[in-house]
């Protein structure tokens, strides 16, 4: 972790001309960029895999029908279809998990008082007033909510809520897109047939997917500010990556 440490504080010292106090949160953003850059093309496959996954749904909504009163039946026949158009039903959530070290060990950072024995000198960072080690409820008890530390908490909520607003819209017209594929696809406009379902069982995924970026705005509230700002950052990227990438 003490690596990771210098990386984050030499970028700090790089950024300091531009950004001042608040040179580390801006190292922390555009170490998130380049960690999502970094994952760019398993976001494009990811994207392929996913229209693929779109054209096929036609065929499975054949096989619904097909084997409507087998449900054992009707899964292996929807896993064989995805092995033998080599499509993944799972390949959306590479991009995601490869990004868990990169949040995890910034939640570390700046949740730990010492790094390799000695005082973790990130803490004393700040995002303006608000230190990067600290949390929403820490802002609240010192100043309240409109106090300096609490504003700039407000303005990064009022930032990830626009975010998960886009990509709320965003999901929606995508589900509406997948659906008016499989409607269009399938002979005599079958019941049920536009509902979406990939693999049997994930209607309910499917359903909630739309709301899942306002959880962001949780991760805000109790997650370190660093933390915070890796997942504002990430969701901002993610939702900019999506609107080209489906379009």
């Amino acid at each position: 972790m003490s690596v990771f440490a210098s990386l984050v504080d030499n970028l700090a010292d790089l950024l300091q001309p531009l950004f001042g106090v608040s040179a580390a949160a801006a190292a922390i953003v555009l170490f998130t960029a380049l960690v999502r850059l970094l994952v760019h093309p398993l976001s494009r496959a990811a994207a392929r895999g996913q229209k693929a996954r779109t054209a096929l749904q036609p065929r499975i909504a054949e096989l619904r029908r097909k084997h409507r009163h087998n449900p054992e039946k009707l899964q292996r026949a929807v896993l064989e279809l995805h092995t033998e158009e080599k499509v993944s039903p799972l390949s959306g959530c590479l991009p995601s998990l490869f990004q868990l070290p990169a949040f995890f060990l910034l939640y570390h950072l700046f949740s730990s008082e010492t790094i390799g024995g000695h005082p973790n000198e990130l803490l004393g960072h700040r995002l303006f007033d608000a230190p990067l080690g600290g949390r929403w409820a820490d802002a609240l008890g010192d100043g309240g909510m409109f106090g300096a530390a609490g504003l700039v908490y407000l303005g990064l909520f009022a930032v990830v809520a626009v975010v998960a607003w886009f990509s709320y819209r965003l999901s929606r017209r995508m589900m509406a897109a997948q659906s008016a594929t499989v409607a269009g696809g399938v002979a005599g406009g079958m019941a049920g047939a536009g509902d979406g379902e990939q693999v049997p069982g994930l209607g309910a995924v499917t359903k909630v997917m739309p709301f899942m970026s306002f959880f962001t705005l949780i991760t805000v509230a109790v997650m370190p500010l660093a933390a915070a700002l890796y997942m504002a950052t990430s969701t901002t990227w993610s939702v900019v990556e999506r609107a080209v990438l489906y379009r």
